[in-house]
């Protein structure tokens, strides 16, 4: 079975040019949820979901996981009511460097002084419907780090939210949706469970839960383009091993160090 993990960022009617695609519109993500709703969907937690991988669980007849990266404020005061009023669960990806204060890593997007969410909000929001999850420290590419300190920076990720929250953090996000296998390894070491890369693929039972497949929502996704995106109509099933673009793309980077603007991402 294919399943669908959707990946939002901000839901805002506000947002400068160069992160327009990576806003959602509010009354585009509550449709997007009713839809969700009515068409019988059942929203899983990405731990939940890696559960049911694992064979710990049964997947419902038609599951859906919604993912959301970084920590922006209006996950608050947005998504979050939209989603109750649905009865739908997330996973919170959250960059703890950043949390209280702004989005200072998307200044190259104009998007330098976007509020993320406060340390309280953080603390009021995390329990049952929506699992909080580690997504680095520093946004860095980690693929692009040396090992030890992309490593570091997952750790302290990982270590803040635990102290912070008082609870386990199994779940991470690498931010840009890079990784290697190596780190894919280390993260497993580190007592996470389950990672997400990006790839706008579907995911399955057999998809890598240390690189899952996750679709990319943006602005222009319209209720019937989302319905097809949901069904999987011209998307693949993610594969287990990294493509030969993806080594080639990380070569490129590495190469030249480049640094990429935060939301360029390829189907890795």
């Amino acid at each position: 079975m294919a399943i669908p993990i959707l990946l939002y960022h901000s839901i805002s009617d506000l947002a400068s040019p160069g992160f327009r695609r990576w806003a959602v519109a509010p009354a585009r993500f509550a449709e997007q949820m009713a839809f969700l709703a009515e068409e019988g969907y059942q929203a899983l937690t990405v731990s939940e979901y890696v559960r049911c991988m694992l064979g710990e669980s049964e997947l419902p007849t038609k599951p859906v996981v919604i993912t959301f990266d970084d920590g922006y404020a209006d996950f608050r005061t947005t998504a979050l009511p939209i989603m109750r009023e649905f009865g739908l669960r997330c996973t919170l990806f959250l960059t703890t460097m950043y949390l209280s204060q702004t989005s200072r890593w998307l200044a190259a997007e104009g998007e330098a002084s976007r509020p993320m969410l406060e340390w309280s909000d953080v603390l009021d929001i995390a329990g049952n419907d929506v699992e909080i999850g580690a997504h680095g420290h520093s946004h860095r590419q980690l693929d692009t780090l040396a090992l030890r300190d992309a490593i570091e920076d997952v750790t302290h990720c990982k270590s803040v939210l635990e102290d912070r929250l008082g609870i386990g953090v199994r779940t991470l996000a690498y931010p840009h949706g890079y990784s290697t296998r190596t780190l894919r390894r280390e993260v497993e070491s580190l007592g996470f469970t389950s990672a997400c890369g990006v790839k706008h693929a579907l995911s399955s039972v057999r998809d890598d839960r240390f690189a899952l497949a996750r679709i990319i929502i943006g602005d222009d996704v319209e209720r019937v383009e989302f319905q097809r995106l949901l069904e999987g109509q011209n998307l693949r099933i993610a594969p287990r091993t990294t493509t030969m673009k993806a080594w080639v793309w990380r070569w490129y980077r590495r190469s030249r160090k480049i640094g990429l603007q935060d939301h360029d991402r390829v189907s890795l």
